[in-house]
């Protein structure tokens, strides 16, 4: 029987989700999350095999939270499933290594076979998507400064972002003028802009 932990914040699309999973004979979803920030502590108290993890979640990123799995959690393979298929994200989600990218316009049977897939160690990541990911520029961000960057594109303030990473007001200026920096850009908005057109957000 493979576990399998859905991180989805949209209620209708998790509970056609885990409907869906129910229906095979081989798969259990054990624990269902609507945030990024509670996949980790999920998935430390019921030992999934298999994460599914949309990457737009609310208060820490898909790709994020995965990268943290496969830090604490090793056993714990990562499926991630969205409909944000850019090539930006699928560097992010290898990056983190994660197991497998699929989107969510996907047949529903290769679902279910690629979280079998994933559950015995494959790596499963559409082949357009892997080849656009590959041929795209490598993004000179460190992954920090992406979180942050993203925060600041959904408008939130620097103190805000600080209070939500647990940083100082300074330290969060400080990754935002690199990130402005890096990117030769006039100011944060354009930083914005620029990685936005990348698909590195």
């Amino acid at each position: 029987m493979i576990r399998v932990l859905l991180a989805e914040d949209m209620h209708m699309v998790r509970g056609a989700l885990a409907a869906l999973l129910s229906l095979e004979s081989d798969i259990e979803v054990v624990a269902q999350v609507a945030s990024g920030a509670d996949i980790l502590p999920a998935a430390t108290k019921c030992r999934p095999d298999v994460a599914v993890i949309d990457i737009d979640l609310p208060e820490k990123d898909g790709l994020t939270a995965a990268s943290e799995l496969h830090e604490h959690l090793p056993g714990c393979r990562t499926l991630i499933l969205t409909s944000l298929g850019r090539p930006g994200n699928v560097r992010r989600a290898l990056d983190a290594k994660v197991n497998g990218f699929l989107l969510k316009d996907a047949p529903a049977d290769k679902l279910a076979n690629a979280l079998r897939s994933v559950a015995v160690g494959r790596r499963v990541i559409d082949s357009d998507l892997a080849l656009s990911a590959w041929e795209t520029e490598d993004c000179p961000l460190t992954p920090r400064e992406i979180e942050i960057l993203r925060l600041a594109a959904r408008g939130r303030s620097v103190a805000d972002i600080a209070a939500e990473l647990y940083l100082s007001a300074g330290t969060v200026r400080n990754y935002l003028a690199a990130v402005v920096t890096k990117l030769n850009a006039r100011n944060r908005v354009d930083a914005i802009r620029i990685a936005t057109d990348s698909d590195w957000l």
